[in-house]
């Protein structure tokens, strides 16, 4: 989110919602076309792969024993799956969704905390249609609904992306934030609740961008995750930008009106940014009627939103020139956008300049290094996670490809295969 935040209240998680998890959707997890029973031994032929680590390879044949690849062999066989005359890839990553955020039974936005049966339902659908979009792991950061929902998937209970969390995010508020220790307190209780890392607000909005976490502040919930473990996410423009860095927190999201300074001491430090170059904002403005009248989307709001786009792809542009800064992939999918995050791809690259194989790279290799799971996803390479998917088309040449994914494995599981032409 980029402009305004709605109030994230504190969310109690109960039975009721993890019953209707569970079960109520686990029934839709089993009626859905998932995999039937696979072989020990699965071999995918392909004749362009990319690796995720910028290479492509040409002619070869991936070798998948239960969920792990154990071989790439040009002459391996039988072959389960043909996929020649098509793009292979490891399955993308995307750094910054809110899956659990969806329209009401009205069509109006709900936010991300909401847990009635109808809005449990919607997050399930989010994270089907996340997973047949290609996005096998997701960062989904600023509400305790994700928990079950990420364990009814790792479970295998539901189908969807894997799912990594930050529960309940800190949002920043001055002074009322708390003091260094309450704030490491915070960040304790958040780790308790089950967080596989913190969010924190350290500004508002583009609009409103100066810092609402002191560097104090920022210091101590940024060393205390690290001492937990825990990576940091901060919300963050102008100045909070340089002040999270500084504070060696593990990524900034967002990042407009940074200085070309600021994205150099980024680069420096080795924090990791998530800009967005268009799908958030446009998201806003094709389904302007489902968000105008909830917090925060005033009828006034909407022009400002469609002004500011360039303003973010700009950004986008100026930050992929800095030697050394790493940018990962992340579309901020929300109500409105998920299975459609791929779009993000097409703003980067046709808006920002951003060169196809390294969007490409953003979403695999470079977002499984920052997520801190490069030894399981990320690549195409024998000992990892059998995350493959399979594009109509190349998107190193038509990046419009990345909307035509055909192909869906998740650790060594097919959820898709769409006929070849379809």
């Amino acid at each position: 989110m980029h402009l305004v935040k709605p109030a994230f209240a504190k969310v109690a998680i109960s039975a009721l919602f993890a019953v209707v998890l569970v079960v109520v959707c686990g029934v839709i997890f089993r009626s859905t076309p998932r995999a039937k029973s696979q072989p020990k031994r699965i071999v995918i032929a392909a004749s362009t792969l990319l690796d995720g680590k910028g290479h492509v390879l040409k002619n070869t044949r991936i070798v998948i024993e239960g969920d792990k690849i154990v071989a790439l062999e040009p002459n391996a066989g039988p072959i389960d799956y043909d996929l020649s005359g098509l793009t292979v890839l490891p399955g993308w990553i995307d750094s910054h969704v809110h899956i659990t955020w969806s329209f009401d039974e009205n069509g109006k936005s709900q936010g991300a905390g909401v847990t009635t049966p109808q809005a449990t339902l919607q997050s399930a659908a989010n994270a089907w249609a996340t997973l047949m979009a290609g996005f096998t792991t997701v960062q989904s950061v600023g509400s305790l609904a994700d928990i079950p929902l990420r364990d009814a998937i790792a479970k295998g209970e539901l189908a969807g992306p894997r799912i990594l969390t930050s529960a309940q995010p800190l949002l920043g508020q001055g002074e009322s934030s708390g003091t260094p220790d309450e704030i490491r307190a915070f960040v304790r209780k958040q780790k308790e609740a089950g967080a596989d890392l913190i969010k924190l607000f350290a500004a508002n909005s583009v609009r409103r961008p100066e810092m609402t976490l002191s560097q104090a502040q920022l210091n101590a919930a940024c060393d205390e995750a690290k001492k937990l473990g825990l990576r940091t996410l901060v919300h963050a423009y102008k100045d909070a930008v340089r002040a999270a860095a500084l504070a060696g927190c593990t990524e900034i999201e967002h990042g407009v009106l940074a200085t070309d300074d600021d994205l150099k001491l980024l680069a420096q430090k080795g924090t990791w940014l998530d800009p967005q170059a268009g799908l958030v904002m446009e998201n806003y403005l094709l389904n302007k009627e489902k968000f105008v009248g909830t917090p925060g989307f005033s009828e006034e709001v909407f022009p400002v939103i469609k002004e500011l786009i360039p303003q973010y792809q700009e950004f986008t542009k100026r930050a992929l020139k800095v030697p050394g800064l790493k940018i990962v992939f992340g579309s901020d999918a929300l109500a409105g956008s998920h299975g459609r995050n791929a779009e993000e791809f097409i703003d980067r690259v046709r808006n920002s300049g951003m060169d196809p194989i390294a969007a490409m790279v953003a979403a695999n290799s470079l977002a499984a290094e920052a997520l801190g799971m490069s030894n399981q996803i990320g690549s195409v390479a024998p000992g990892l996670q059998a995350d493959i998917i399979a594009l109509d088309g190349n998107p190193l040449t038509d990046i419009t490809a990345v909307r035509r994914v055909v192909f869906v494995m998740k650790g060594g599981v097919v959820y898709k295969h769409l006929p070849r032409g379809h």
